[in-house]
């Protein structure tokens, strides 16, 4: 009788055990959007959704405008928030913690505190792996941005010096302008002065999004020409010349810096070789005289 009540209690508890941690994987609407690129992300989202409101909490208002941020940088604040990277970094702990702790018992290399103090300090390092795709991903956006900038710009300058005013020439290069990151955000912008936002105000949350010196600087100099009342073309002529300036002087950083990280695999993997294969014969000839 107790057997099969203790059977009983125990399939119910591992049904009640897998509903709970499959639950957020049968909701409809918690899928993960289709730009986030990594795989883990996609798989963790519905459990990342699910912990979310509970992470909420735990997060201090200085922590939460630092997490928004970099969330705006990467163009991600459409469908993620703070609680959204703490709950991914909670489960990151979580899995890796775990993971570790039960593979460590289960070969027998270690034992249980040994096993369990392994797993915490996998887990704590695991925690940093979502602010680290988070940044990568912001500075890859950001870097693309600038690769487009000097084109809309380029645009922008024509349009301006063509008769049109300072929206109108934003909306063509909006229009024509190459598919990418700073476009979309250049819509954004133009859709907010479309909504009744003032254009500066517009503008300055464009900078804030891109969170780019150059879109700053542009900003800047169009907010004091408008205060001015300054000639838009030449103004956008310059700043259009500094960018093109900025974008080759980028280049020529990156090309010298190219001889400096190929050092490290010439000394370790390509120089070793080269001597292995210069020094093998002479070493045999020398064994061969010598004995």
């Amino acid at each position: 009788m107790f057997f099969w009540l203790s059977s009983a209690a125990a399939g119910l508890s591992l049904c009640l055990l897998v509903w709970v941690f499959t639950r957020p994987v049968a909701a409809k609407n918690e899928q993960a959007p289709e730009y986030f690129r990594p795989a883990a992300v996609k798989l963790a989202w519905p459990w990342v959704l699910a912990l979310a409101p509970l992470c909420g909490s735990f997060i201090s208002w200085p922590a939460r405008q630092k997490l928004r941020r970099h969330i705006q940088v990467a163009g991600l604040d459409a469908a993620c928030s703070p609680e959204h990277i703490v709950a991914l970094q909670c489960l990151a702990f979580v899995v890796a913690a775990a993971g570790v702790s039960i593979l460590m018992l289960v070969s027998g290399s270690a034992d249980l505190l040994k096993s369990l103090m392994l797993g915490l300090s996998v887990g704590l390092v695991s925690m940093w792996w979502p602010r680290r795709w988070l940044g990568e991903r912001g500075r890859h956006r950001q870097a693309m941005m600038l690769r487009e900038f000097p084109f809309l710009l380029d645009m922008t300058t024509l349009c301006v010096e063509a008769g049109l005013n300072l929206q109108g020439a934003l909306q063509q290069a909006a229009m024509h302008g190459p598919q990418g990151p700073l476009r979309d955000e250049l819509r954004h912008a133009l859709s907010d002065m479309r909504a009744g936002m003032p254009r500066m105000q517009a503008l300055n949350e464009l900078a804030t999004r891109t969170d780019l010196r150059a879109v700053r600087s542009l900003v800047t100099a169009l907010r004091h020409a408008d205060q001015l009342g300054m000639t838009l073309g030449p103004l956008l002529r310059s700043q259009s010349e500094q960018r093109r300036t900025e974008r080759f002087l980028r280049a020529e950083r990156l090309a010298l810096e190219a001889p400096v990280k190929m050092l490290f695999p010439m000394v370790f993997c390509i120089f070793p070789c080269t001597f292995l294969i210069i020094g093998f014969p002479i070493a045999v000839k020398l064994m061969g005289t010598t004995f």
